[in-house]
């Protein structure tokens, strides 16, 4: 009763903590959407802006006869260029003639000459041509405003907005031939000049504009894209925080709340005491009925485990052999249906007392539950007098039991392990036990096995894996990254590259993949592991842009929210382009409903990094995860591959998932091609990418480049004749 007042003390004024944190918290989100709002309408104002600066120069007869009838380079400098710097601060301005010949450069308040300065100019040749691919127009009376447009770029490693729009007459009476004009062209750079204008106008707290987030957790940072959804980067500031301001304010007044309320639950838990002192007795009494059996009064599994914690103390001390049994009664079901639930408990009470009567006073048994026991003795030290013993409960048990007027017979698997001193630990104990009370039960029942080392002989090997990966991790002998070919179906080109870990033991030889990701999995080494192959695979992408470079990613990886820091961190040291990354992932993924996963995988998306669902048709493939997650690409399982022939049901199911990911604008990769017979029919399916040993294994980076600089695929060719087997 004490404990339950306490408890709800505590809990009442956790839950009213909580609700303040989360009234403040809430108000403080609400402040930071409003303000993300508020920075989307800034963003599309200053474009807008930045045409309508561009209008008022665009739109004017003498910016037509100097631009376009002749060119007068004094006034477009002093009236299109550095006019525009300084009134407006325009950073760059560019004229382009109607061939899209640049005739007129002005860069930070400076004229320059175009042809000595093309990689000023060449950032504008984009929008000229999306501005030259619309419909011809010029300005007829009545209109105001030409056809122009604006967007945002990273150019020059900065975020930048430029706009672009053609030189017309505002009066109508000069002759201008439709899509001929010359056209104007601003960029102004997001940067710090930028920034602070903007902080000026919508008082708004050391608003920045960066490439990459900081994460600062004191401020918000909000995505800017361009109209074709690329990623270009964020504008960052220190955002408001009324609910922790109005905590703070509150703070005083809420300590003496707590206060007055702590001195009330003082006095409250005084009266209790002596309630508690009570039910102490009580209490005692509640225990002893917790740790052991109503049914033989024979000690249950709370209890066991406290006195096999004291028997293995008191080893320790002594170096004393210790034996565990774990017995477990054969045909005791039978019992049970047969002749019924009380008879089966009169057994079980019959059992505790031969189990007495053969292991004596000092052992400690114990009734684990159903008709399991456990019996812990510390007086046998040669492992001949443990087998007499086990023999002579064997031989006990197996003989008829006279209960309630009727004869039950019974038998009595045993599993043994002895462990000495410091050799003693309670999980390994029952653990070992119960391997060798399951070698009893499979080797015919009515046995007693003595645990041995090689029954455990999987558990050792996982465990010599573990620590020979974590060994192999903190060198760079051992593992290494092959790369297999991405095939286009079509032409039969490699257009990419999937890449492989690949594990040489200077002990143990080549192990395979599946011996070892698995316990990378299980032990958290996966994340190290998948840097390792991430790394590799960008240093390898880097070098060969343009083509795809496939890295698989496991759901403990992706699950972390500093893996993308991690990604972008990487493509970032080795230059490769984020839109030459696959990551593949697995259909596990799709089913977590941490807000982790899914966020990670839109940042990829945002970059440019391509998304890939790897075994696709083996787990849970469903139409609502697909649509729900990013996913640009499905690889088709080889599982399904390898029987793909001619009338085989694979062709059917093969052709629906193709079907589906094509409706759905998915490009689809089948994995683990073999023969040719299997590239014709995924070719007749419309499969796009090909992948497996017909075409070559996996090969290190400088085989792959090789291949991707060979004409007509020409090492492909060759790598073709030494192909490996499958078990490769």
């Amino acid at each position: 009763m004490l404990l339950s007042v306490v408890l709800a003390l505590v809990i009442t004024a956790a839950s009213f903590l909580a609700f303040i944190v989360w009234v403040t918290t809430n108000i403080d989100q609400r402040a930071v959407e409003r303000q993300r709002t508020l920075v989307t309408h800034i963003i599309d104002g200053r474009q807008k802006s930045l045409l309508q600066q561009l209008e008022s120069v665009a739109v004017w007869d003498d910016a037509v006869v100097n631009t376009q009838f002749r060119i007068n380079f004094d006034w477009i400098a002093d009236n299109l260029g550095v006019w525009m710097y300084d009134f407006y601060r325009i950073d760059r301005i560019a004229i382009f003639d109607k061939d899209a010949v640049p005739i007129y450069l002005m860069d930070a308040g400076v004229s320059l000459e175009p042809a000595e300065h093309p990689e000023l100019t060449t950032v504008f040749t984009p929008f000229l041509g999306r501005l030259r691919s619309f419909p011809p127009t010029h300005l007829p009376p009545g209109m105001s405003t030409p056809v122009g447009l604006t967007d945002l770029a990273i150019i020059a490693g900065q975020p930048a907005m430029v706009a672009a729009m053609p030189i017309v007459t505002h009066s109508g009476a000069l002759p201008q031939l439709k899509g001929a004009e010359s056209v104007v062209l601003a960029l102004e750079f997001l940067d710090e000049a930028a920034a602070d204008k903007i902080n000026g106008e919508y008082l708004i707290e050391n608003g920045r504009f960066s490439l990459v987030e900081s994460n600062d957790p004191s401020g918000a940072a909000h995505p800017i894209e361009n109209t074709a959804g690329r990623f270009i980067g964020f504008f960052e500031w220190d955002s408001d925080h009324p609910g922790t301001l109005m905590l703070r304010q509150t703070a005083p007044a809420l300590a003496i709340v707590f206060t007055i309320g702590a001195f009330l639950a003082f006095l409250l838990l005084r009266r209790l005491r002596g309630t508690a002192i009570a039910l102490e007795a009580e209490h005692q009494l509640v225990e002893h009925q917790a740790m052991h059996d109503k049914l033989t009064s024979l000690p249950n599994r709370m209890g066991f485990d406290v006195k096999l914690a004291e028997a293995i103390a008191e080893s320790h001390n002594q170096n004393a052999q210790l034996t565990l049994f774990m017995l477990d009664l054969d045909r005791f079901k039978q019992v049970n249906d047969t002749l019924g639930h009380q008879v089966g408990d009169e057994l079980i009470g019959a059992v505790s007392d031969r189990l007495h009567t053969v292991f004596g006073a000092d052992a400690i048994i114990a009734r684990l539950g159903g008709d399991e026991f456990a019996i812990l003795t510390a007086n046998h030290d040669e492992l001949d007098d443990v087998l007499a013993l086990s023999a002579r409960v064997i031989e006990s048990i197996g003989r008829p039991f006279l209960l309630n007027r009727a004869k039950a017979h019974v038998g009595a698997s045993i599993g043994i392990v002895r462990a000495r001193g410091d050799d003693a630990e309670p999980s390994e104990l029952f653990r070992k036990a119960d391997i060798a009370l399951y070698e009893a039960k499979a080797g015919g029942r009515n046995r007693a096995v003595v645990y041995e080392e090689h029954m455990n002989e999987l558990l050792q090997l996982q465990h010599t894996i573990e620590g020979e990966l974590r060994e192999a991790l903190g060198r760079d002998d051992q593992l290494s990254v092959v790369f297999q070919p991405l095939i286009d179906q079509s032409s039969r080109k490699v257009i990419g590259a999937e890449a492989l870990v690949r594990w040489h033991h200077p002990k143990y030889g080549q192990i395979a993949p599946g011996r070892f990701i698995s316990v990378a999995e299980s032990t958290g080494l996966i994340e190290v592991l998948g840097e390792f192959v991430l790394r590799r695979a960008c240093q390898l992408g880097a070098t060969v842009p343009g083509r795809t470079i496939a890295v698989n990613v496991s759901p403990m990886q992706l699950r972390n929210p500093r893996f993308p820091n991690l990604v972008f961190d990487i493509l970032h040291h080795t230059g490769m382009r984020a839109v030459d990354l696959e990551l593949e992932i697995t259909e596990s993924i799709l089913l977590d409903e941490e807000h982790i996963s899914a966020q990670n995988l839109r940042a990829f998306r945002t970059a440019g990094i391509q998304i890939a669902l790897d075994d696709f048709g083996t787990g849970y493939s469903s139409l609502s995860y697909l649509k729900r997650y990013p996913v640009d690409r499905i690889k088709i399982d080889r599982s399904f591959v390898s029987q793909l022939a001619d009338g085989h049901v694979s062709v059917a199911i093969t052709d629906a998932i193709v079907t589906l990911a094509h409706a759905m604008e998915l490009e689809v990769t089948a994995e683990g091609v073999e023969t040719e017979e299997q590239a014709t029919i995924l070719g007749r399916l419309g499969c796009n990418t090909l992948q497996g040993f017909l075409f070559s294994a996996g090969v290190s980076a400088d085989e792959i480049t090789a291949m991707f600089k060979a004409p007509d695929n020409a090492a492909l060719t060759r790598r073709q004749r030494r192909r490996p087997p499958p078990s490769a």
